[in-house]
């Protein structure tokens, strides 16, 4: 809508996981990093965690997108509360399909996987995001699920990725033995004011357009209205790119900024502070 306006290649704040967009903050950095290190040396279990909208999904589609040949990943997206068995799911994100046969038929399909993959030089990595879904049998049944191995080696890692209430679970005392299996374990913090800078100016450029679009006083306020969350950043630097080509602006200033946080906070649907009781000054071509 407003990318010919704004001379866009593409939307810079959509708000689907896009690694080209990653951004990567000191914590989104250590994150990537502690990923990277489990699974180029094979730790048994990992463990991102972070607020709702904090690139937890971006992230691990950096790190799929980062490892080589030799590292087959598989990757559970879609948990619910009433997941059921974990083994289906595990089973069709490694390309098995197995619907038709027993449970201890499908077992025995994946260990035969495992092994194969292994003989073949590959090491399996299981991705399940949004984590925090997977009740503590569920989680038991994968922590069984990853004590298969081979002369000495793990044949499934696993990386759990999910909100804070995960934590809540593994910190229970009848999780205490699932929690000892995890080797890595980050939790991703929002960014400093610093870092909304430097993020707001880096997805404009990847998205073809000029880094100071929106103005430093601009990004100040959604740094204060957003608390640095990624997501609340894309949704407020969105909105005014699409006001400011009502307008018919050719960059957002603090004034228009302020006029679409205020919008948002009193449609009373996401988490923002609001940056300012006064009215926000007149926008330009009104």
């Amino acid at each position: 809508m407003y990318e010919k306006f704004y001379q866009l290649r593409e939307r810079p704040f959509a708000l689907a996981p896009d690694a080209t967009f990653l951004y990567l903050g000191r914590h989104h950095r250590h994150a990537l990093t502690m990923l990277e290190y489990a699974v180029v040396h094979g730790v048994g279990f990992a463990l991102i965690t972070g607020e709702i909208g904090s690139g937890k999904t971006t992230l691990v589609r950096r790190l799929i997108q980062s490892v080589d040949s030799k590292v087959a990943i598989s990757l559970i997206t879609n948990t619910h509360r009433a997941f059921g068995s974990l083994l289906p799911w595990v089973a069709h994100a490694a390309g098995l399909r197995l619907d038709t046969v027993s449970a201890p038929q499908m077992y025995e399909a994946y260990l035969q996987h495992l092994a194969a993959e292994y003989v073949a030089g590959r090491r399996v990595v299981l991705i399940v995001d949004e984590a925090q879904n997977l009740g503590p049998k569920t989680l038991e049944e994968l922590r069984v699920l990853s004590n298969v191995n081979a002369d000495g080696h793990m044949l499934l890692q696993t990386i759990l990725v999910g909100q804070p209430e995960l934590r809540a679970t593994l910190q229970r005392a009848d999780m205490r033995q699932f929690a000892q299996r995890i080797a890595i374990d980050y939790h991703l913090g929002n960014f400093s004011a610093q870092e909304t800078r430097a993020y707001v100016r880096h997805r404009l450029t990847i998205a073809g357009g000029l880094p100071d679009l929106i103005s430093t006083e601009a990004v100040a306020l959604v740094h204060t209205s957003a608390g640095g969350v990624p997501r609340l950043i894309n949704i407020l630097c969105d909105m005014a790119l699409v006001y400011g080509f009502a307008e018919q602006q050719h960059r957002v200033n603090a004034a228009l900024m302020t006029q679409v946080i205020q919008e948002r906070v009193a449609g009373g649907l996401l988490p923002l502070f609001d940056v300012s009781c006064a009215a926000p000054a007149p926008l330009q071509g009104g």
